[in-house]
């Protein structure tokens, strides 16, 4: 069976390989299609899809954009248009506003007694993308976590005391950006919502209307029981799935990617599903537009 994952991140965010490395890294692994979701960025795919051209592996341009949220709201874009300007825009500004989030995070270290710079988080990133897992290694470097997960779990996660809640976009804005920009958007690893069943059941509906066209159906952290009602839900909801591990290399040493904690398999059949949705929803759209001329 022909397997996939699409949910990773590279360098161009808080993954420790090179979009090219990731790509030729998923080759070795087994894999026949990726999703490059690197977080409020989209500077790696083009060397993602050019390295896969090369190794035989198929790629998904994508991203993975934050939203405002009480807890954690990620929205999953696919097959998006890298050079749709008013992605590109909104991405700059996400980028501006991330920067200001890292800055409370570095604020918030320093209160907790922490000795950590912004100049040191920039050097172990490398890129202009700031994340959480930056700050992480840095803490590890310094001896004041032992472990990256142990630095999120103490520190960074959602609700710690470093955390800062400071996004770009709201939910609907990400769901239509993505929309905007010819992709099909997807909200991520549901069970960070720590939202209850029937109140994340009403979320979905609300996206949906917004033209949410999924859910993260398969996703390392869920247990057999979250799988089969995030499952349920979406049917329930009339939305697809897509899938990945939320692969980031050495920053999460023991995900393994398309595999996860070694147990998950994402069939090839779930992109399929999501090319034949993208298709019949561009073709209503420009079934609609040529009405709309008409009259």
């Amino acid at each position: 069976m022909k397997v996939i994952d699409l949910h990773t991140h590279s360098t161009c965010s808080d993954g420790s390989m090179t979009p090219s490395r990731l790509v030729s890294h998923a080759k070795d692994s087994g894999l026949s299609a990726i999703a490059l979701t690197d977080h409020d960025s989209i500077s790696g795919v083009a060397e993602a899809v050019e390295e896969g051209k090369k190794t035989g592996v198929e790629v998904i341009p994508a991203v993975e954009l934050s939203a405002v949220s009480d807890t954690e709201t990620h929205i999953l874009g696919y097959f998006i248009d890298i050079n749709n300007r008013e992605l590109q825009k909104a991405l700059e500004y996400a980028k501006q506003v991330r920067y200001e989030r890292e800055v409370e995070t570095c604020r918030k270290l320093n209160e907790l007694g922490f000795d950590i710079t912004m100049e040191e988080v920039e050097a172990e990133a490398e890129t202009d993308i700031l994340c959480r897992a930056h700050f992480a290694k840095v803490m590890v470097k310094k001896g004041y976590a032992p472990s990256v997960k142990e630095a999120f779990e103490q520190y960074l996660n959602v609700g710690k005391s470093a955390y800062s809640k400071k996004q770009a976009l709201t939910d609907i804005q990400a769901v239509e950006l993505i929309n905007n920009a010819g992709g099909i958007a997807f909200l991520a690893h549901l069970h960070l919502t720590k939202k209850p069943l029937p109140e994340l059941k009403e979320f979905l509906i609300k996206l949906k209307n917004a033209g949410l066209a999924g859910v993260e159906g398969y996703y390392t952290d869920y247990t057999p029981q979250m799988e089969r009602d995030y499952q349920s839900l979406a049917e329930e909801s009339g939305l697809i799935l897509s899938g990945g591990t939320d692969f980031h290399g050495a920053f999460k040493p023991h995900i393994a990617i398309g595999r996860g904690y070694g147990n998950l398999e994402i069939p090839y059949v779930i992109l399929e599903k999501m090319k034949e949705y993208r298709q019949s929803r561009n073709s209503d759209f420009a079934f609609r537009s040529q009405r709309k001329d008409l009259v």
